[in-house]
Order: C-alpha cells, then sequence, then structure tokens
C-alpha cells in the first residue's frame, strides 16, 4: 500500500469536526478504496482551548492557517474557514502555490475568486476539490465536471438553500405567514440570527454561479445572477399555487440563450407533478437539462455537519486515488466571459396577483394594458377563496377589492412590468402587485 495522505484541516467547527471524526471513523475502508490511508496530521482553529470532538487521535495545532497550509508535512489542506476573505483566500492561495493540493466547501471564495484559485492550482499541477460548495451531500459537481463531460447543457436549476425551503413548506403545508415560519426555522437551527443571506437569496446566488461555470464553461461570475428571496411571498400565494396546479419554490436557475447565459434566483412556480416541486422540508435538489437524454435530478441532504462532510471526505478520496481534473471542468484559460443576459429580457410565464378596486372598467382596464404589451393570458381567477368564479367585470358583494389572478403564456419580464406600471397608474389596483415567474418544465 502506497504512503499515507497527510492533510492539514483549517477550521474545526461543526464541519471540520465531522469530517475529522468520519475519517477516523472510515480510515479502513478509505485506505481499501483509496489504495493508502488517509491520516489528519495538524489542524487550525480560532480557538485552541475549544472542546472538540474530533476522534481519538489529537493532530498537532497549528495556530495560523496560512502557515498550515504551507506546511511541509501535509499533502493536502482541508479549508473549512469560510468566508470569501482572509484568512481563507490567503490560506488556499499559499497551499497551491505550494504545490499542496487545497479541499474547501467556501461557496464565497470560489464564487468571488475561483478563476484565480483555479490558475494557480492549474499551474502547480495540484488539485482544487470543492463538491461540497454546492448541494451539501449531493454530488452535483463531479456530475457537471465529469459524469456529463460528453453532453452539452441547455439549463441547470434547483432548490439550493435549505431554509428557504423548510419556510416554504411550512408556510404551504401549515398556511402560516413568512415570518412565523422563519422564527420556526431560527429556532430549529436552520436559519441564522441574520437570515438575510438565505432568505433573500444571496446563498443560493453563490452557489448558481459556480454551477454555472461548470455547466457552460464560463468564468463564475457571481455579479450576473439577478437575485430576488422569498420574504415578499404571502401564504395566498401557495395556496393560488396550489389551486392552479403548482408549487412555490426559491431556484437558481442558469439557462443557456442566444442572448447570452441568463443567470437568476426567486421564488418560481413549478408544476407540481415535476420531481423538484416533490422536495420538501431543508432538502436540496438540481436538475440539469442535457442534450439526447431526459433531465437527470439530484437529490439530497443540502447542509449540515455530515452532508457537508461527506462530500469532503470524498473530495479527499479522489486525490488519494491520483484524481485530478480542472476545478471548472476545463482548464481556466479557456473559460470564456458570458455574456449576461438581461432580465428585462427573460421569457416565460408569470403568474400576478392583483388586488382589484371594486368599480365599473376594471377588468377592461387590466386588459388593455395586459394587450398593449402583447401579453397573451392562459387563465384569469376573479373571485375571493371559497366563491365560485365571476362573469363580467370585476366586482364584490360585499364591495371590498377582489384578488385577481392571472396567469400568462410566455411573454418577456419587460413587457410584465411595463404592463403593470401602467395598471398602477391607472388606480385601478391597491397595492403592489404579486410576481412570480413559472418554470413549465
Amino acid at each position: 500500500m502506497s504512503a499515507p495522505l497527510k492533510l492539514g484541516i483549517a477550521g474545526l467547527g461543526t464541519v471540520g469536526a465531522c469530517v475529522a471524526r468520519l475519517l477516523e471513523r472510515q480510515r479502513d475502508a478509505l485506505a481499501a478504496r483509496c489504495g493508502r490511508p488517509i491520516e489528519v496530521v495538524a489542524v487550525s482553529a480560532r480557538s485552541r482551548g475549544k472542546k472538540r470532538d474530533i476522534g481519538r487521535k489529537k493532530p498537532r495545532w497549528v495556530t495560523d492557517p496560512v502557515t498550515l497550509a504551507t506546511d511541509p508535512e501535509i499533502d493536502v489542506f482541508v479549508e473549512l474557514i469560510g468566508g470569501e476573505g482572509d484568512p481563507a483566500k490567503a490560506a488556499v492561495s499559499a497551499a497551491l502555490a505550494a504545490k499542496k493540493s487545497v479541499v474547501t466547501a467556501n461557496k464565497a471564495l470560489l464564487a468571488r475568486h475561483g478563476v484565480t484559485l483555479a490558475a494557480i492550482a492549474e499551474k502547480n499541477h495540484v488539485a482544487l476539490n470543492f463538491e461540497a460548495a454546492v448541494g451539501g451531500a449531493i454530488p452535483i459537481v463531479k456530475a457537471l465536471r465529469e459524469g456529463l463531460a460528453g453532453n452539452s447543457l441547455a439549463r441547470i436549476y434547483g432548490i439550493l438553500n435549505g431554509t428557504c425551503n423548510y419556510i416554504l413548506t411550512r408556510m404551504e403545508e401549515e398556511k402560516l405567514a413568512f415570518a412565523d415560519c422563519l422564527k420556526e426555522a431560527q429556532q430549529l437551527g436552520y436559519a441564522e440570527a441574520d437570515p438575510t443571506f438565505d432568505v433573500e437569496g444571496h446563498d443560493t446566488a453563490q452557489k448558481l454561479a459556480i454551477l454555472a461555470s461548470l455547466a457552460f464553461g464560463t468564468k463564475v461570475d457571481q455579479g450576473a445572477v439577478y437575485v430576488e428571496g422569498i420574504s415578499s411571498i404571502a401564504p395566498e400565494d401557495l395556496e393560488w399555487a396550489a389551486e392552479l396546479g403548482y408549487r412555490v419554490k426559491l431556484l437558481g436557475v442558469a439557462v443557456k440563450t442566444d442572448k447570452g447565459i441568463e443567470q437568476r434566483v426567486h421564488p418560481t412556480m413549478v408544476p407540481k407533478e415535476t420531481a423538484i416541486a416533490q422536495v420538501m422540508g431543508v432538502t436540496n435538489a438540481v436538475t440539469v437539462d442535457v442534450d439526447a437524454i431526459a433531465p437527470i435530478t439530484l437529490v439530497g441532504p443540502g447542509a449540515g455537519g455530515l452532508a457537508t462532510a461527506s462530500a469532503v471526505v470524498s473530495d479527499i478520496g479522489d486525490i488519494a486515488r491520483g484524481i485530478r481534473t480542472a476545478p471548472f471542468g476545463r482548464p481556466s484559460a479557456r473559460l470564456t466571459t458570458s455574456k449576461k443576459a438581461p432580465m428585462q429580457r427573460h421569457e416565460g410565464g408569470y403568474y400576478i396577483r392583483l388586488l382589484a378596486v371594486d368599480k365599473p372598467g376594471t377588468a377592461a382596464t387590466i386588459a388593455k394594458r395586459l394587450a398593449q404589451q402583447n401579453i397573451s393570458l392562459e387563465s384569469i381567477v376573479q373571485r375571493r377563496r371559497g366563491e365560485p368564479p365571476h362573469g363580467g367585470d370585476v366586482a364584490g358583494s360585499s364591495g371590498q377589492p377582489v384578488p385577481v389572478i392571472l396567469i400568462t403564456y410566455a411573454t418577456t419580464e419587460d413587457a410584465v412590468r411595463k404592463a403593470l406600471a401602467a395598471v398602477g397608474r391607472d388606480k385601478v389596483i391597491l397595492g403592489k402587485p404579486q410576481v412570480i415567474r413559472i418554470e413549465k418544465n
């Protein structure tokens, strides 16, 4: 059997401790699969005095992660510090420059500096593996980089944030408001004390930027992603979606169009019969549209210590086997700068919820403004919950405003926004219209 592969782990939080314990528990199996033992010989973390369960063996302590990254006794640097800047960036850069392979779960670092780091890795003929950065235990990075290397991809989309999926699931199942479900998620540890990064879609955007690079051979560009969160979603939107045959999910979507690579994160209505609509709770899922075969959907735990550690150890195992591929599926010099497809030109179906005022001519005014933008309607519902459909103009028996639900055929974002702005100026609706994009298949 070959000499042991020696690791240095920087970051001993939930994930780092799980990685150390998993490597110890699977030591014999990993050695058999990889042809050599894998050993953690040194570690680094912010506090040496904190009690941690990292297994029976006590690796050598190194105070500075950058020093650990260039330690002559290690072969692989495992970065689990987090954050797009230093010390994570400095440590990873130093390790790669010192000809050490790197395994990281740091999506923020890769979304900001991934191409630069990939170039350093390639120059020094070492690996930069990051399966754990997207989708937790779901092997989506390896699938895109290796498993589907012989295919052309048209679209990749998925549920990439368990916090948002949990909140939307609870809102749908229990008819709860967003704020109540968020509070519950925080109590259960699914959401941070400041949940903005998750619920406003930024976590998903970082992951989508990485997936888009792998799928389409473009440079990672988080700034090219349109981002919209779930805080505006109301229980009635989920009820209407169910009645119309849809379910609402926060999706990250990257699609190749004639206008460029469209990258967007937003609440999305998906048909109930689709695989991704069945993914509930904190689970993640990614669907890939591939030429010549049916779409592929991968589903699994997207976060948590064990799920993330599983992906980290898988990456370490590849290095132990001697497997090394270009980090983003092709040499970094051949990654193209993607033309950003403007969101205004996005084409698709839309769900629109309006609160129409009770006066003659309201429905005619709304229809006129839609027609001016060449928007065709697949369906229109004018009724209060529990009431039969109205005929004729919008009106309420009690004189109260009436919710009007519109489902459009494929149109552009720009057309929808212009039509709704005109409807607002006509003063035939109250409040801000709710708009949710639809992914048909």
